[in-house]
């Protein structure tokens, strides 16, 4: 396994299947593709948002947690960080949890009018023009228990989201796999392409750059 989070420098598979445990029958079809392939699961076989997709990575998660399915560098943190695969109940009705989910103008507008009258929303990447960054952040400090403004990338980036090599050579320029602190703008740069859509961007990519 390599340490700037490309998954291309030899090493370890991406997705491995400890069979001392249980057969490869199990697998679905996705999650087999994905094995069979050398493919790790930020590079989703479906389309970003679909069924499959959502249920390929709740599959992922409960084999992960049954120490059935071995992953690695961005795989690992979806499945340790993040709820996606799973769904909630907001306002009644049924959402993907950390999925970022393109709103109307409508939509944008109403959200701001609720931001104003409820607390910032923590860890969610927004666009922003000032300061010199194309994006900013609230997160929470865990020293200071205060919430600060972490503004991080630039336009630049956008075109290279969906370039497998740019993105690997990012990862690898920037130490992505070191990057942990997310009061940091390199926290987030490494991982803008898993808030692609929330910030406007096409990508299926969910993992480092």
């Amino acid at each position: 396994m390599c340490d700037c989070g490309c998954n291309d420098c030899g090493g370890s598979k991406p997705v491995m299947l400890n069979e001392s445990l249980a057969p490869k029958e199990i697998l679905s079809e996705g999650l087999k593709y994905h094995m069979d392939n050398d493919m790790p699961l930020t590079e989703h076989v479906y389309r970003a948002g679909s069924q499959k997709y959502f249920e390929l990575w709740a599959e992922a998660r409960a084999l992960y947690t049954r120490g059935i399915l071995e992953v690695t560098d961005n795989d690992l943190e979806v499945l340790t960080e993040t709820d996606l695969g799973h769904f909630g109940i907001v306002d009644g009705q049924k959402v993907p949890l950390d999925f970022p989910i393109e709103l109307t103008e409508g939509e944008i507008d109403e959200a701001k009018k609720k931001a104003k009258k409820n607390n910032k929303k923590l860890n969610k990447p927004m666009r922003d023009s000032s300061g010199g960054k194309a994006y900013k952040v609230y997160v929470k400090d865990p020293k200071t228990k205060k919430v600060k403004t972490v503004r991080f990338g630039s336009g630049g980036l956008r075109a290279k989201i969906n370039d497998k090599k740019a993105r690997n050579a990012f990862a690898k320029r920037h130490k992505c796999a070191q990057k942990k602190d997310k009061t940091k703008a390199g926290y987030w740069s490494c991982r803008l392409p898993r808030y692609a859509k929330l910030l406007g961007l096409k990508s299926n990519f969910g993992g480092f750059w």
